[in-house]
């Protein structure tokens, strides 16, 4: 745990640097995200607030009910929220819609931002892009940040592939989960360094999870056989 609390505290740092860098005041949060959770929404965020999370990042609950619970649980606590959002459909026409309507949805919940799955690793530039671009007008018009995660299975699934995005589309800011392109590309990405540093450059939200050439996330990063990864994710 030691190890893991300096790689979050090492990449706030560096984040804390990159937003220097533009003149930004900068306010860092943590969010905890809600992956394989059995209690009531009520009951969570009561263990969250007190681990000194700062926020929840969560998929937005399709039941009005449930989505009620959360609210209201995350006010009692006093917990700030982060939204994740995507799409789905068998081609792109019903992706986009549903991407555009699960956008809308999330907006109005008002969160700190919306971490978007955006498109298909299948799906052409041009595809991807009208996605990306569509949500950066989102978020002009509400004021949220909107950014989009690299992932396997979506436009950004590579590191060499998300460069040229990056290139292309200035409007283009990421969530940095770096260890699925560690797996994409089996190695530790110390060949890919102008597209790593890139990516930093236009990084607003950070998952800080360490991953491997064969898997997105390490058992345990204290473990030994695990130090060259999480040297690697400090570096």
């Amino acid at each position: 745990m030691k190890n893991l609390f300096r790689l979050l505290i090492i990449l706030v740092f560096h984040m804390n640097f990159l937003f220097a860098q533009t003149e930004k005041e900068l306010t860092i949060k943590y969010y905890c995200t809600n992956w394989g959770m059995t209690d009531s929404w009520a009951d969570f965020c009561k263990k969250v607030k007190a681990a000194g999370y700062d926020g929840v990042e969560t998929w937005l609950p399709s039941g009005q009910v449930e989505r009620t619970a959360m609210l209201e649980a995350l006010k009692e606590n006093g917990l700030s929220l982060g939204l994740l959002a995507g799409g789905g459909g068998n081609d792109f026409t019903a992706y986009i819609g549903s991407f555009e309507n699960n956008l809308k949805e999330a907006i109005k919940l008002k969160p700190d931002y919306i971490n978007c799955h955006t498109g298909k690793e299948y799906y052409s530039f041009e595809e991807n892009k009208k996605l990306i671009m569509l949500a950066s007008r989102f978020s002009k018009e509400s004021g949220i940040p909107i950014y989009h995660e690299t992932h396997r299975g979506r436009f950004s699934f590579a590191a060499n592939i998300t460069k040229e995005y990056l290139e292309k589309v200035p409007e283009l800011t990421l969530t940095l989960d770096i260890s699925h392109w560690c797996v994409v590309h089996e190695s530790l990405l110390s060949d890919q360094k102008e597209a790593v540093d890139l990516a930093l450059s236009r990084t607003g939200h950070i998952h800080t999870r360490v991953g491997h050439q064969q898997g997105a996330q390490v058992n345990d990063p204290a473990a030994p056989e695990w130090k060259a990864a999480l040297d690697q994710h400090l570096a």
